[in-house]
């Protein structure tokens, strides 16, 4: 359904009008597409094969991409220069640490992405007892293999600008 904005004269188009397409941009301009053509037989029957595994994987990975790319657009005028510049403005967070299974799991993100998370365990002087690089695992949690138990464990996450966030439990 197509709407109309009129204020006197006609101010701007919305929605499907034949087989245009009006869609209004934030910045206030209009772009004009031409809908896409109806699917032939021959592309509804290649749409009911049944795929294989790596075409699986493929199409479940771009999904993953897919809802990634709406969650970043949720937000009003979010252009990729702007959530550019928001991750140049904000550094990556630290949420929490946790020691299971003589592994570290450290939560963190950002709002872009987190690149790196580092983690070294202290004594009670606070001397380097072991120190490396986590693997990052599900969701926002990375995993690091410690040999040692140490009385501290400090976590240091990177995002792409830059910046380096410091937890120390």
């Amino acid at each position: 359904m197509s709407k109309v904005l009129f204020h006197g004269s006609i101010q701007g188009f919305r929605g499907r009008i034949g087989n245009l397409i009006f869609r209004q941009m934030p910045d206030g301009t209009t772009v004009v597409t031409q809908a896409p053509p109806k699917k032939s037989r021959r592309q509804k029957e290649r749409d009911k094969r049944k795929r294989s595994a790596g075409q699986q994987a493929h199409n479940s990975r771009f999904q993953q991409a897919s809802m990634y790319a709406e969650l970043a657009a949720a937000a009003p005028m979010k252009t990729a220069y702007n959530f550019a510049i928001a991750g140049w403005f904000n550094p990556p967070v630290i949420h929490r640490i946790e020691r299971r299974d003589g592994r570290i799991l450290v939560e963190a993100n950002d709002n872009v992405r987190v690149t790196k998370v580092q983690v070294t365990v202290l004594d009670d002087e606070g001397q380097v007892l072991e120190k490396g690089e986590a693997v990052r695992g599900a969701g926002d949690w990375w995993e690091f293999a410690s040999q040692s138990e140490g009385k501290r464990i400090m976590a240091e996450a990177w995002d792409f600008p830059g910046h380096v966030t410091q937890l120390i439990v």
